[in-house]
């Protein structure tokens, strides 16, 4: 464990988050595992040395990555294994893969969402269903976009694990001039947390869309701040500070940020998209849409007061008016 540079490491996804990922990699230990979905965007990368459809920008060196369509080939020799695709394709990748794959592995989860026929966080479908050992288990957040990583602009991830020395050594694989890491133990929380981001973001972007202005946005932030605070003390074990980066500090930038897709799928839907043609418009998967029933149904479980998420479920689920269940809301804030 304590030789870094002799680490292997797989990437699983071949998106922005994955490309970013295996820049970092390669940059840090010379040499990553790629596993990417679609045939033709391996061989475009072995020719041309990018990604086509994701931070097309990023240039690799075919010597110092290897690029898999078979997932079970892309972590075999691997020491840790990242998976960075969307949660709604989670289950499938998994079962591509053989039987005790992952065993002895430490495994990560860059997945920002919910698996929506478990309605399990990555984290707990990885150690229920799939057995992976819970001090294996690695949640990478942000607040981070790939795009900033890209551009080699100084970003930070949070490197969540039960065991200290677990986490350690993951952030030790990532951290470089333009990436620091902080090292939490709230395995579950920082997940919770990701996922809710994507739901405060949707709302963001619905009021961009209908035309409300910064001074409306900071209010909307706050009160979601206060939101997932409620939130976590009813769903996490430990105590959560909710004002470390990786709670209120990727909140702000997915609310704020132009990269956002999930507060691009929000504002799509507040100019008047339906919610079915605003998702065909993306290129990319906006997470939240997905977490959106599981956060309302454990809301209601755990009976906590959390007006935001409803609407946004009243908009996306329930085929309410986006424009009268905002203004409503919006009454509501303060």
């Amino acid at each position: 464990m304590n030789d870094l540079a002799a680490k292997k490491i797989a990437v699983i996804g071949g998106g922005s988050f994955g490309t970013a990922l295996v820049k970092i990699f390669v940059a840090n230990q010379g040499h990553c595992n790629w596993w990417m979905h679609n045939e033709e965007s391996a061989k475009h990368l072995m020719q041309f040395h990018h990604n086509p459809r994701y931070l097309s920008s990023v240039s690799f060196d075919p010597e110092n990555i290897s690029v898999f369509t078979e997932v079970t080939e892309a972590v075999k020799q691997a020491d840790i294994v990242v998976f960075a695709i969307p949660s709604a394709f989670v289950k499938s990748v998994l079962l591509e893969l053989a039987p005790g794959a992952l065993d002895g592995k430490i495994v990560c989860s860059a997945i920002k969402g919910i698996i929506p026929d478990e309605n399990m966080i990555v984290g707990e479908y990885l150690r229920e269903v799939m057995g992976v050992s819970e001090n294996k288990i690695v949640v990478i957040t942000g607040p981070c976009h790939a795009e900033e990583i890209a551009l080699e602009r100084l970003s930070f991830l949070t490197v969540a694990a039960q065991e200290k020395e677990t986490a350690a050594v993951v952030a030790e694989t990532l951290k470089n001039h333009y990436v620091r890491c902080t090292l939490s133990k709230d395995l579950y929380g920082t997940e919770y947390a990701a996922v809710m981001k994507n739901i405060y973001a949707i709302a963001a972007g619905m009021y961009h869309g209908l035309g409300y202005g910064d001074n409306f946005q900071a209010v909307l932030m706050s009160n979601a701040a206060r939101e997932m605070k409620r939130f976590m003390n009813a769903v996490s074990e430990q105590k959560v500070n909710i004002n470390k980066s990786a709670y209120l500090g990727d909140l702000l930038v997915t609310g704020y940020s132009q990269f956002s897709r999930n507060r691009t799928l929000g504002s799509l839907i507040g100019k008047g998209y339906t919610v079915r043609s605003a998702r065909a418009e993306m290129t990319m998967v906006a997470e939240g849409f997905y977490a959106v029933p599981l956060v309302y149904k454990l809301k209601r479980k755990r009976d906590v007061r959390m007006p935001i998420v409803q609407a946004v479920h009243a908009v996306l689920y329930d085929g309410k008016s986006v424009k009268k269940v905002m203004e409503k809301l919006a009454q509501k804030l303060n």
